[in-house]
């Protein structure tokens, strides 16, 4: 498969304001390659929702079918109308919505709903009546992980259900689908204890006289840990943006792949300061020595983890230093030291590449006790996005 770039590559325009995002798409695209790679005879399913993990969906979605995937995964509804209305018009499924939701026009778009539930299968198969089109679905099934999809009397109900309203040609069941408690541990029993409940659901199914092209299970984790767990489709999430799921395993570049964004900002005030000077809300931070600081235009509203005070890593001119202080609603505070030469208007950098030596989203999880997920998700609708290389080079949003 082809790794050229859709696009000349562009480099970072001018800041339009104090900060933003730059979302590498040649990386999402060579991620979704690797994993292609590593799926074996298993399609990739991408998995773009939250704004792509923070991304920007409509571009990463792009990005990612330029590499490869099979097909596109979004939790909400919403989210895969939205990715419709933009005119993307790959394989997409979505899994959350309520009873009472409409969906005739999921049904007329082509978008693949979930079934995790009776009443689920039910309101597809109203859909589809109210169309007079049949709804593409996924049944979704409770392995062990105790959260979305059916199991025990349910999942009976659901797989009868879901034979007879095929036979009606009410319903295609294009899929089964389940998702691991453990996958981030893969020697964990519960992995090998969900893959053979799957399996043995899938095997029911096709008892009672479904035929379902597409098996998927192995989320990012099992995507690069459990080649045993791939089936039809792969569905990795994280590791298309270019993050380890398994850090305590590797880093990204271990799997081969490499971070897609990077958040950086521009000093807005640098200032000399005396020892023993307090910085910031409740002083807990304390300057030890004649220092110089800097403010930073980014802050919890922004999605900086307002646990990371004193902790967040922050790269200014090539030196790793931290947050001072506390982390308040738009900005931060950082101690540059008392030889630094920063001026207002220098960039620094939040997260970047660790293969760059810059602080990256694992730095910024263990620094506010969380995960990577959340540190990229969170990252605010006002920081703007600036798409590098691919399809959507220099947009901005």
């Amino acid at each position: 498969m082809s790794t050229a770039p859709l696009e000349p590559t562009s480099s970072a325009p001018p800041y339009l304001g104090t900060s933003r995002v730059s979302v590498d798409l040649d990386a999402i695209r060579d991620n979704v390659v690797e994993l292609d790679r590593r799926a074996g005879q298993a399609g990739v399913m991408a998995v773009v929702k939250a704004d792509a993990y923070g991304h920007g969906i409509v571009p990463s979605a792009r990005a990612a079918l330029a590499g490869g995937a099979r097909y596109l995964a979004v939790a909400q509804l919403a989210e895969a109308l939205g990715l419709r209305r933009a005119g993307v018009d790959a394989p997409l499924l979505t899994w959350l919505f309520a009873p009472g939701d409409d969906l005739t026009d999921a049904v007329r778009l082509g978008i693949t709903l979930s079934a995790g539930s009776p009443w689920a299968l039910e309101a597809i198969a109203g859909a589809a009546r109210e169309t007079g089109l049949p709804a593409r679905t996924h049944l979704k099934v409770d392995t062990g992980l105790g959260r979305g999809g059916s199991w025990g009397d349910d999942l009976e109900h659901v797989l009868r259900r879901a034979a007879e309203l095929a036979a009606e040609q009410v319903v295609e069941v294009e899929g089964i689908w389940s998702h691991f408690a453990w996958a981030d541990a893969p020697e964990h029993p519960t992995v090998r204890a969900q893959q053979e409940v799957f399996e043995t659901t899938c095997a029911r199914a096709e008892r009672l006289g479904l035929r379902i092209p597409l098996r998927h299970l192995a989320n990012s984790a099992a995507t690069l840990t459990n080649p045993s767990a791939a089936f039809d489709l792969v569905r990795p999430g994280l590791a298309v943006y270019g993050l380890s799921p398994v850090p305590d395993l590797g880093s990204p570049e271990d799997f081969g792949l490499r971070e897609a964004m990077r958040l950086t900002a521009r000093l807005v005030s640098v200032k000399d300061a005396p020892a023993g000077q307090g910085v910031s809300y409740g002083h807990e931070y304390t300057t030890s020595q004649a220092t110089r600081l800097g403010l930073v235009p980014l802050g919890y509203s922004d999605g900086i983890p307002r646990h990371a005070g004193n902790a967040g890593p922050i790269q200014v001119g090539g030196d790793r230093l931290r947050i001072a202080g506390r982390v308040c609603m738009d900005q931060v505070v950082v101690d540059l030291g008392p030889g630094s030469d920063a001026q207002p208007g220098d960039e620094v950098v939040l997260l970047g590449r660790g293969v760059d030596g810059e602080p990256t989203a694992q730095d910024w999880a263990e620094a506010a006790g969380t995960i990577n997920y959340e540190v990229v998700t969170r990252i605010g609708a006002r920081v703007p996005r600036v798409y590098l290389g691919g399809a959507g080079a220099g947009e901005r949003s």
